[in-house]
């Protein structure tokens, strides 16, 4: 199994998951690997997706059966710098199909958003024959590559499954433009007054995922006999952000949660995810008791 975008806040979850299997995997990264004595069934490469000489190295070093595209430029970076991240998110994405095919890989499991349905009325539920209009270059980006992902499974290459994920959250994301969703987790353990900023305004919905139900639902259709579909939305949760707020202040009186005064442009607010659930009896830990489990830690 091959894992790009394997330091990522989500690619490091999934290679976690994925460890204590019988499977070899392999967790590629831009970053080169820092040398480790521990024996573990991980392999970690340093490898840029948009290196074709360098990738085709790695799939000829490497039985990989599967293939869990993670690796991309996220949004706001892809807002500053569209060339780089065209690079990465499209040609890189493009190299890992051709040889998958190449190499015959089974299955290709990618890391997809719901920003590919763009903004959505605040009434309107969301499910994915609902058409797609993204709004900027990152969703523009996971829709072409849905599309060259069909294209290549009908020309003969490996299964094809996406996975439309909303915002991820939970402890250890690292972000730099978000810290909301770590801080979500690690401040409920604060001891001392503390302030977390949401930047929606209070009536706002928006659609959270904890960073380990998103790995374990990607696991889930890399290990499913044959999925049914090639498209699912991630079983994500619709969260009102005042009260989303009033959880987390609840939940540790040192908490103050400010809010912002934008809205979810790009993304829809409700989402429909039962293809998901009922084709798979997915069931994930509500965000709400999560969130109560990592205040209990403190």
């Amino acid at each position: 199994m091959l894992v790009t975008g394997a330091e990522g806040f989500l690619g490091r979850a999934l290679v976690r998951l994925l460890e204590p299997s019988a499977q070899r995997v392999i967790a590629l990264d831009t970053c080169e690997p820092e040398p480790s004595a521990e024996q573990t069934r991980v392999t970690k490469v340093g490898c840029d997706i948009t290196d074709r000489v360098e990738l085709e190295r790695v799939f000829r070093e490497h039985d990989l059966g599967k293939v869990a595209h993670l690796a991309a430029i996220l949004p706001t970076a892809a807002q500053r710098d569209p060339v780089r991240a065209t690079a990465v998110n499209l040609d890189g994405s493009l190299n890992l199909l051709e040889l998958a095919q190449q190499f015959g890989v089974t299955r290709f499991g990618f890391g997809s958003s719901l920003s590919i349905y763009g903004s959505c009325s605040p009434d309107h539920i969301i499910s994915e024959t609902h058409r797609a209009a993204p709004e900027d270059v990152y969703g523009a980006a996971k829709l072409y590559v849905e599309q060259l992902g069909n294209a290549f499974a009908d020309s003969g290459g490996p299964q094809f499954v996406s996975l439309r994920i909303g915002r991820v959250v939970g402890a250890g994301a690292r972000s730099k433009t978000s810290a909301w969703r770590s801080e979500i987790f690690e401040l409920l353990r604060t001891d001392r007054p503390a302030n977390i900023t949401l930047p929606y305004v209070g009536a706002e919905r928006i659609l959270l995922l904890h960073v380990d139900d998103a790995a374990g639902a990607l696991m889930t259709l890399l290990e499913a006999p044959r999925p049914a579909h090639r498209i699912y939305n991630a079983p994500c949760k619709s969260w009102v952000v005042n009260d989303l707020k009033l959880q987390l202040e609840s939940l540790n009186p040192n908490l103050r949660v400010t809010l912002g005064d934008a809205y979810a442009k790009g993304n829809p607010r409700l989402l429909d995810c039962s293809r998901f659930q009922n084709e798979f009896g997915f069931a994930n830990v509500m965000l709400a008791e999560k969130l109560r489990q990592a205040a209990s830690q403190s």
